[in-house]
């Protein structure tokens, strides 16, 4: 373990501002520094970068910390990969730590082994760079496929030449064992005394260097220039290179992942290529196998949203289902994931190429949202319009609703999905989450008296004076009035914000201040829903009531909805109303006292103590 003490001296020692300035652009800003955060996608600056508390921290998304934890956030680097990097910029040397001599030189060993197997693969790059220029047929290529020399050098794309041994002219010794480490040289299984004639691993074919976030090359892909198979090769794995963890134009995409707000996982290196030519380059793509739940996971750390494009045949919406597996454990109400699927004859290469870039951005706009896909996949090969068709459906459902954690949109689907298969909410969650349902209040037990005599009439009856039927009675109007306790300003205002939480935004400082210092239950809820907008944002009356509910505070709110409800009052312009109760908050505070018995002796001394203060600020005499 490193030294407490040798961090604090390592933190007190690095300018933050300099270690973020290398992966973001920072402008000055009073004693701050701010630029586009690079965890979110995001257009205008909310990313602060303090030198003199050697911190940053995002309004935007709320990431924060110190030079060490951007390092691991940003590079995707270890504690101690971090801590060892700093450490050498400036100057200082890690201690010991307590691991034993022996694990202490593997680890420096295997570090040593990694930097070369890059070097080499950076080697063979360049070499494949080379040869592309001298490649007119190759060219030719790319040419056609609607590449100009900007975009092929922006991504490092090179040619393989059509021989088994082209890398020996690239690198001092073909024997060199690294380059079989690596990957780019295989050596075939002989008997024992034979010579083993290694060969490369590539040939003619268009190289398309795979890097990780640091941008250093991990590994490659390469595509076939004519008809030929595989049509897609890649690098073996290899102690820097795991298919099922890298993405391919990660390092590329990053800038306009945050300038887009999104990123675009596609299933080709040449889709990606293509996009970027067209003006999207925030495209990655996974290296020949399904996405994985890491692949979603190391997005999310470069932005909150990401859409997944997909040929619209059944090889695709497998590959999509697999991708709603694996994108569920990460999803929640503050991060969106969607589902894109091209017609039939297109990828997105084609579709670019023949239909331009304006219409691929429509078919993002319109990409279909994670809840709709799920319950799609869900749904397939069931019936909906019979029991047995909805009981499939929720018996597929569930294990992938079981995959999203804890959160609002795992509740809001729940209820999504309760209503497709026509069962009640409580239900479903009661025999998903194994609690017992609610039994319904039991109807109180009506006595039964014993039997009078039935009264008998003893001739015809006949009305006098002025006497009305009740037909009569029931059509008069009756005198208007409430049937509830009339609603303080106080109420009006906590209900509308929780129903409506959009208009908080709507409010100044000096209404957020009022509405703060309300006494009792409704500055208690006032609290709560400022910290749901800030984590959560605006949310609809369902999803807050959810959130209530989870924090204890649904029955406050409930009296406050009920009430509002028992008056019988049309809600026309909520905005208006808004600004009316706190209006009448700012002018006569002592409506915002809870009335009656209900009141205690300490709320109504807190909300007078806040009338003060109001009278104060505004500059308005005691009386």
């Amino acid at each position: 373990m490193i030294p407490p003490g040798f961090i604090q001296d390592l933190l007190a020692r690095v300018d933050i501002v300099e270690v973020v300035g290398r992966h973001v652009e920072l402008k000055k800003a009073g004693s701050n520094h701010k630029g586009l955060c690079p965890f979110h996608g995001e257009k205008s600056p909310s990313f602060n970068v303090n030198s003199i508390r050697q911190t940053y921290h995002c309004f935007g998304c709320g990431v924060h910390g110190n030079a060490i934890g951007f390092l691991m956030e940003h590079t995707a680097a270890t504690f101690v990969e971090a801590v060892e990097d700093l450490a050498q910029q400036v100057g200082m040397v890690v201690p010991q730590d307590d691991r034993s001599p022996e694990q202490r030189e593997r680890a420096k060993a295997e570090k040593a082994r990694q930097q070369s197997l890059t070097d080499v693969l950076e080697r063979a790059a360049d070499f494949y760079k080379d040869q592309l220029r001298k490649s007119p047929r190759a060219v030719s290529y790319l040419k056609g496929r609607g590449l100009t020399g900007q975009i092929a050098a922006r991504f490092g794309l090179g040619y393989a030449p059509d021989g088994w041994r082209s890398l020996a002219s690239g690198f001092p010794s073909y024997d060199d064992p690294q380059l079989v480490e690596s990957g780019m040289v295989i050596t075939p299984d002989v008997e024992p005394g034979e010579d083993a004639k290694r060969y490369d691993r590539f040939r003619d074919r268009i190289m398309f260097p795979i890097r990780n976030v640091q941008g250093e090359v991990i590994g490659f892909g390469g595509r076939v220039l004519d008809k030929g198979e595989p049509k897609y090769l890649n690098s073996p794995e290899t102690p820097v290179f795991s298919k099922g963890r890298e993405l391919y134009g990660l390092f590329e995409g990053r800038q306009a992942m945050r300038q887009r707000g999104h990123a675009l996982v596609v299933e080709g290196y040449m889709d990606v290529v293509a996009l970027a030519q067209h003006g999207i380059g925030n495209a990655v793509a996974t290296l020949g196998t399904a996405c994985t739940a890491e692949h979603v996971h190391k997005l999310f750390r470069h932005t909150e949203s990401v859409v997944f494009s997909f040929d619209g045949d059944a090889a695709g919406r497998r590959a999509a289902t697999r991708a709603l597996e694996a994108a569920l454990p990460h999803a929640n109400e503050t991060r969106s994931v969607k589902f894109l699927f091209l017609p039939t004859e297109h990828d997105p290469d084609s579709y670019v190429r023949e239909l331009g870039a304006e219409a691929f951005e429509r078919c993002i706009e319109a990409a279909v949202p994670l809840s709709r896909q799920l319950v799609t996949v869900a749904a397939d090969g069931c019936d909906l319009g019979t029991p047995e068709g909805r009981a499939r459906m929720l018996n597929q459902a569930r294990p992938l609703w079981a995959l999203l954690p804890d959160s609002l949109l795992r509740r809001q689907l729940l209820g999504e999905l309760a209503r497709q298969g026509q069962l009640p909410e409580a239900e479903l969650q009661a025999l998903w989450l194994g609690e017992p349902a609610a039994a319904p209040a039991a109807a109180p037990a009506l006595s039964t008296p014993s039997e009078k005599p039935r009264w008998q009439p003893k001739g015809e009856w006949k009305p006098k004076g002025d006497w009305k039927s009740r037909r009569d009675r029931d059509a008069e109007p009756r005198p208007a009035g409430p049937r509830a306790t009339p609603a303080t300003a106080a109420d009006h205002a906590t209900r509308l914000l929780l129903q409506h939480s959009e208009l908080w935004e709507s409010l100044g400082d000096e209404d957020r201040a009022v509405l703060h210092e309300l006494p009792g239950a409704h500055g208690e809820l006032i609290h709560w829903l400022e910290r749901h907008l800030t984590h959560h944002g605006a949310s609809p009356w369902a999803v807050v009531q959810a959130g209530l509910a989870a924090d204890g505070l649904a029955g406050q709110a409930e009296r406050l909805a009920r009430s509002f409800q028992e008056l019988g009052i049309e809600e026309s312009d909520p905005g208006g109303d808004l600004a009316s109760a706190v209006a009448e908050l700012r002018s006569r505070a002592p409506a915002a006292l809870p009335g009656g018995a209900t009141a205690s002796d300490d709320e109504r001394r807190r909300a007078l103590e806040a009338l003060a203060r109001l009278r104060e600020r505004h500059g308005i005499p005691p009386g």
